[in-house]
Order: structure tokens, then sequence, then C-alpha cells
């Protein structure tokens, strides 16, 4: 087992952050039992537990489902149609058309409520301490939201992501996968975010790049439609950065008290772009990677960036993967707390609104909804047609070296041992035991096909989790052709499994 692997290969770090996790849901379970969280005091205990477990459980078919859909989407359905009937149903709707990127941006979204929901079911309000722990400790843990970003990111992100990128067929094969892949195509089909269509249109004219798509022109109903969506979208975007701005010059967010509303509005909008930054990062690292060396870019920061991800085994770019997640993630909760709305007893409503709607206000739907298209979408789609300007960029350098330094203090190996767990308990197979390697498809005449559509004004479909084969053997992998060929020959069992089913 891989994860196994790479967890006996870091017992250390592995067990220190497996400890911390542990001991940073004690704490979570903690605060919400004593009442010190926004929705266990506004609502009950019991319903914050529901929010902060349920929601983090959704984001790891949201974040697995990703790897899964994406990786399956160039084989051929009949493989595993009748051995894995719910992952059919999956991919019969997303290899259709655009669904792919219709999903991909609706999942964009979910991923931004979830940590806005963990956020406040989890998070302590002011002044508050469990045990009797000194306010330092306090302040440490629960001010900067260290148990919430390890609790969010191994538990909800990076554990599926493990097991979705070696076990796509077992993953999403079961009904709470085909439910979140509607739910993620009805975001998109809401209109909420087609402002972001609008900057994928504006970028692909920047580019001198046409927008590409799998469908037939739109008809003029649908037409009419879908510019009516997207001009919903830009006034509701507009709306969310005015409540957004409203609350924080007026002291009616959840950030510290301590905080003053000027700095608020600063650290919000230098947080969005620290987000946008590791998005577009992400996009342009793995853009750049399939360029030739020559055309890489030729400024310093380029060659520096470059030179770091690409020499040697290269190793850095999913360590930059793993502590990025980190990154956004911490991103998320800062940007939630200062962006949630709370308004104190006695105070008016925030441009005089009824209960109801200031009540939606108060979930931080706003706040996602922006951080969404402005902070994540829009930066990904810019990166997508000039990710060469990313890579040139001195703030990218930076940030790469801070991912690679929390990647390397192994505060998340922890997701390994999850991951382990959760395969062995779920009984995943990786995917070659069904459908066999992409050789043995090509020799059946069922090979894969390459129909992604990529490029500006799409979404873009990222590698699947990062190879986590140990270093020597990842090595001796790409060295020597015999040694894959060896590492092939041991899925026997898979092979003999194959053949009997074609």
């Amino acid at each position: 087992m891989e994860e196994t692997n790479v967890a006996l290969a870091n017992p250390i770090r592995s067990t220190y952050s497996t400890i911390l996790l542990i001991f940073s849901i004690v704490l979570i379970v903690g605060m919400i039992g004593t009442g010190q969280t926004k929705v266990a005091q506004d609502v009950h205990p019991a319903f914050a537990y529901f929010l902060a477990f349920g929601s983090v459980a959704w984001l790891t078919m949201v974040e697995g489902g990703q790897g899964s859909l994406v990786g399956l989407t160039p084989v051929n359905l009949d493989l595993y149609k009748d051995t894995h009937p719910w992952s059919y149903k999956c991919t019969r709707v997303t290899n259709a058309g655009d669904n792919l990127d219709r999903y991909l941006m609706g999942r964009q979204l979910m991923v931004c409520l979830t940590v806005f929901t963990v956020n406040m079911s989890s998070a302590p309000v002011g002044g508050a301490s469990l045990w009797g722990l000194p306010d330092t400790f306090n302040d440490i843990v629960y001010g900067s939201g260290l148990v919430m970003i390890l609790y969010t990111c191994m538990v909800g992100q990076l554990n599926s992501q493990v097991n979705a990128s070696l076990c796509m067929l077992d993953y999403i094969n079961n009904w709470f996968a085909v439910f979140t892949m509607y739910v993620a195509l009805a975001i998109e089909f809401s209109g909420l975010l087609h402002a972001s269509y609008v900057i994928g249109m504006i970028v692909g004219i920047l580019a001198g790049k046409p927008i590409e798509s799998n469908e037939p022109p739109r008809s003029i109903p649908a037409n009419l439609f879908f510019w009516a969506r997207c001009l919903m979208s830009l006034a509701i975007l507009g709306f969310c950065f005015a409540v957004t701005m409203v609350a924080l010059f007026d002291g009616k967010t959840t950030v510290w008290e301590s905080f003053p509303p000027a700095a608020a509005f600063v650290v919000f909008f230098i947080l969005m772009s620290v987000v946008g930054m590791l998005e577009a990062m992400q996009i342009a690292f793995f853009a750049v990677a399939k360029l030739p060396a020559v055309e890489r870019g030729s400024s310093f920061f380029a060659l520096k960036t470059c030179h770091l991800l690409y020499t040697g085994e290269g190793n850095n770019l999913p360590g930059f993967m793993i502590g990025r997640q980190l990154c956004v993630v911490s991103c998320m909760f800062f940007v939630a707390r200062v962006t949630s709305v709370e308004i104190e007893a006695g105070e008016d409503n925030i441009f005089g609104v009824g209960e109801g709607l200031q009540e939606l206000f108060n979930t931080g739907l706003l706040g996602a909804l922006a951080l969404t298209i402005v902070g994540s979408i829009a930066w990904q789609l810019v990166a997508s047609a000039f990710p060469i300007a990313f890579m040139s960029n001195p703030i990218t350098f930076i940030l790469l070296r801070i991912c690679l330094f929390l990647e390397a203090t192994g505060i998340c190996y922890g997701a390994w041992v999850l991951a382990a767990i959760h395969k062995k308990i779920a009984g995943f197979q990786r995917d070659e035991v069904y459908i066999g390697t992409a050789e043995q498809r090509q020799a059946l005449e069922k090979g894969d096909i390459d129909s992604l559509p990529l490029g500006t004004g799409h979404m873009i479909k990222l590698p699947a989790f990062a190879s986590n084969a140990p270093a020597p053997l990842k090595k001796l992998l790409v060295k020597d052709v015999s040694v894959r060929t060896y590492i092939n020959s041991l899925y026997d069992e898979g092979k003999e499994n194959f053949k009997d089913e074609a």
C-alpha cells in the first residue's frame, strides 16, 4: 500500500502529525461541546457537531471526486459500466460536452462553502478557553485557526486526494459521489458563478485565443438565458463586495475585536490576492512543466522558480501542491473570519434589510462567493493564458518557498495514515485491477481518448494527487524502462481479472 510506504518511510513526521490531528479534533469537540463556537452559541452544539463533521465529510468527496472524474475522462466507459455502475453514472454525465468544466466550476464554490462552514461551526468565539489552558496556548491554536486548518486539510482534502488518485473507480462508485456531482452542476446552472465566464472571455480577448467548446453553438433562447445569468452573477458579485465592505468598515464581522476595520479591509484583499496567486501558481507550474526548458521564461525569478521546481527528481512540484493546500485553507479561514457578518443586539442590519436577508448575510455565503470568483476562478483563467508571466513574478518564488517549507515540516503527514486506514476499510483497489493499464486498454482497441478541453476560458484539469511512491523507486522508474515493466508485472491478479472481464 503506497500510503503505508510513505508513512513508514517517515515515521517521526507521520507520528507527530497524526498526534496533532487527533489533538486538534479533541479541541474542536471540546469547544463545540462547551458552546464556545458561533453555531454552538446561536443554534445548538449538536447542530455545530453536524456541520463541523458533516461538511468535512462532504469535502472529502468534493476533493476526491475531482481527481477521479478528471482522471477517468479519457477512459472508455464500457470498461467499467458493469463493475462500477455509480462511477459510470458520474462519468457518463461529466464526459458529455462541457459538463466537466461546469462541474469543476461548481465544486470550486463547494470547497469555499465547506471551509466557511467549518469556520462557523468550529472556530471559537472571542475569549474562549478550554480546560483552563493558558491564554498563550489559546491564541496559538485557536486564534490562528491552526486546529481547523489541520483538521480540514488532512481529513477533508489530502487524505481523499491520495486515495482518489490511485483508486478512481472505487472512490466514486457510490450514490454520494453522484449526488455531489449533481449539486456541483446545479450550482453552476444557477448562474451564481457565471461572472467567471465573462472573465474568461475577457482573458481570451487579451490573450488572442478564442474559447473552444465541445458543444454546438447555443440557440438564441439558450444564449439569452446564458447572458441573463452572466449579468445576474455580475450584479450579485458587486452586491457581495458592497455588503462585505460595509460590514468591514462598520466592525460587523467575526474578525478579532482588536483588529481595526481599516486593517481588516487591507487583510481581506491581501489574503484574497494570496489565494489567487496560489490558485494561479498551480496552473502555471503544470502548464510550464510541459514546455522545453528554453521556453520557460528568461527573467531572473522565472529561472530560479523553474530550477527549484523541475531539476533533479522533480519532487518539489508535488511538495508545492501539499504546502499550497495548507496555505490556501489557512487564507480561506482568515477570509471567512474577516468577511462573516455578525450583528450585535441592538445594531442596525446592513443596508436596513429584513431579518431573513440579514441571516443570509450572516452565513458567510457572500464572502465565499466573492472569494470563489475573484480569488480563485479568475486567477486560474488568467494563469491558463499567461503562465510564463506568473513564473516571472517574484511573489511566485516567495510563495513557492513558503509552501515547500510547510510541506517539509511534515505537519500534514497524518493524511497518509488516514488514507491508508480509509483504503483498508473501504477495500479500495487500484484502477488497473479493473480496467488494466493504458497499454492493455490500447491492445484491446479500447484505448484512452484525449478529449479534455484545455486552454483559455476553461477550468484547468489538473493531474491527480502527486505520485506517492518512495523517492528511490520514482528515480528508478524514470531512468530504467525495465523497472517500469517489472512494476507493471506486479499486478498479476489485476491483469487476470481484467482479461476475464474483457
